[in-house]
């Protein structure tokens, strides 16, 4: 199997697989959607959906976060881990975007990008799917599934980015890597991955 022909097949099985992609992560707006992902760093969605609804009920807009102390914050998020840093995080950029941006989220990487405790797969998140941006998130799963389809060298997630970019078209990307990481949980572990149950990869590299 060629390179391009493992791309065609990977979009066509995924397709198939996953022909609706709702976001992991519960939220209502940019703003919720933003702090959800920030959240995540680290932690999984499932633990992130059991936070969030504590913490919006609180405060779901800049305004009313920035009315919460930090050490506020940080007790509602704990369970998410790294709370003191994302705490901060959290109330430092909502105040940012109350200041400069009139309490609304950017829809710029640049701008995302420098607001504390966003980088650039959190703000890849926020553009592809708040504002319908063409971007590609890479997270673990991606990294190591475009590592196992032979896609991408493994060497870090910027490679990875690219890689995908080149690689796949950027209409598909929005979906694409949300249809990636449904698979990566659902067919392609880290850890206990067997081959005959992973359609994909399988497919791409036999029983090599």
């Amino acid at each position: 199997m060629t390179k391009q022909e493992c791309v065609n097949y990977i979009v066509k099985e995924l397709e198939m697989l996953y022909p609706k992609t709702p976001i992991p992560l519960e939220h209502s707006d940019a703003y919720t959607l933003l702090i959800a992902v920030l959240l995540s760093a680290q932690c999984t969605d499932k633990r992130v959906n059991e936070i969030t609804p504590t913490l919006f009920e609180r405060a779901r807009t800049p305004q009313q976060m920035i009315k919460l102390s930090i050490e506020e914050i940080r007790e509602i998020i704990k369970p998410c881990g790294l709370s003191p840093t994302k705490s901060k995080a959290i109330w430092g950029l909502s105040n940012i975007l109350i200041e400069k941006y009139g309490g609304e989220v950017p829809n710029t990487f640049e701008a995302l990008e420098l607001l504390p405790g966003v980088g650039h797969k959190t703000a890849s998140v926020v553009m592809s799917q708040a504002f319908g941006v063409p971007a590609f998130p890479v997270d673990t799963h991606i990294h190591r599934l475009m590592y196992r389809w032979k896609l991408s060298d493994g060497k870090n997630v910027e490679q990875t980015e690219r890689d995908a970019k080149r690689l796949f078209a950027k209409a598909l990307w929005n979906k694409l890597h949300l249809q990636i990481i449904f698979y990566g949980r659902e067919y392609c572990p880290a850890r206990g991955h067997k081959k005959e149950n992973c359609p994909i990869c399988f497919a791409v590299n036999g029983r090599e």
